[in-house]
């Protein structure tokens, strides 16, 4: 078995059940009610981690675990449904998939991890692959929607390497840490969608299922198993798995919703899911290879950023 490749697989799990959402929320979940939904994806699903894990941040962990969770969950969310109302599914997906550049990027100063030649290579034949997948001949571009788009994406790759950075308090494991962060997520997002969106609309038993799969499978699981792996993987190699979400969707979309698929999509996706694997192995493998020598004598960017940031 190839280094990491069971974290990798089980890590993988996350971006796969994410790309799941979409269908969700078009099918089973009132309309147009973006923020409501992010709020009860994130809040239920960190308290019901909070009840399990039984441990509250202490100390530099309560702004920490707070600005985590505004980063990868109230931010990201609010960008990404920004960016999903004003631009087609295609191009949002196409935009979301260059994380895994952003976030190869921001681990060099950050944690001192520098991506090779090949994870680099990967991670631009993987956009190339979402695009083939999901973009359509007349997709229309709106500025608002692209710059969301983009920033969401940068906002979700540096929560994924402060993640990595930060690491987790000594004898705390990830399912408390996870749940830090989607609780303080889903209570920074739950007055901002009551401003913009007003009460909760009345729900039907569809819609309490919906909401409970998003919650739990969807979020709770997905979320903890992604913070497990971005804890014992290079940052870089975590972030490459994002490109299964939009191939998840558009697979399950053709399944469910009797969507059809191309020659053309199929080819795309044979080619983000090689990129996929590939990237994150290459950078899973660099990160082992020079956690060695980083210990012995960091960067030196990346020693005056850690020292900035503290630990």
């Amino acid at each position: 078995m190839l280094p990491n490749s069971r974290t990798l697989a089980l890590t993988a799990l996350a971006p796969l059940a994410w790309g799941s959402t979409y269908l969700v929320t078009t099918e089973y979940l009132p309309p147009d009610r973006p923020l409501l939904t992010a709020t009860l994806r994130a809040l239920p699903a960190g308290l019901l981690l909070l009840a399990f894990a039984r441990r509250l941040p202490k100390g530099a962990w309560w702004w920490k675990a707070a600005l985590l969770g505004a980063l990868n969950i109230t931010v990201f969310m609010a960008l990404l449904f920004v960016a999903a109302y004003r631009l087609p599914g295609g191009v949002a997906g196409v935009l979301g998939a260059i994380q895994p550049l952003v976030a190869a990027g921001l681990a060099v100063p950050l944690l001192g991890e520098r991506p090779g030649g090949r994870a680099v290579l990967a991670g631009v034949a993987g956009v190339f692959g979402v695009a083939l997948v999901v973009l359509k001949a007349t997709a229309q571009l709106d500025t608002v929607g692209v710059l969301a788009g983009l920033a969401g994406a940068g906002v979700m790759a540096l929560g994924t390497v402060l993640t990595k950075r930060w690491g987790r308090p000594e004898g705390v494991g990830p399912l408390a840490v996870t749940g830090w962060q989607l609780t303080a997520g889903g209570l920074l997002l739950a007055p901002i969608a009551l401003l913009a969106e007003g009460a909760p609309p009345a729900m039907t038993g569809v819609n309490l299922l919906g909401y409970l799969y998003l919650a739990v499978p969807n979020t709770a699981v997905a979320y903890w198993l992604f913070f497990r792996g971005v804890g014992k993987l290079p940052a870089s190699s975590v972030a490459f798995l994002g490109l299964l979400s939009p191939v998840s969707a558009t697979v399950l979309g053709w399944v469910f919703l009797s969507q059809s698929l191309t020659a053309l999509q199929m080819a795309g996706m044979a080619l983000a899911l090689g990129s996929t694997v590939a990237g994150a192995l290459f950078a899973a493998k660099r990160g082992a290879a020079g956690r060695v020598v980083l210990e012995v004598k960091p960067a030196p960017v990346a020693a005056k950023v850690r020292a900035r940031l503290g630990s």
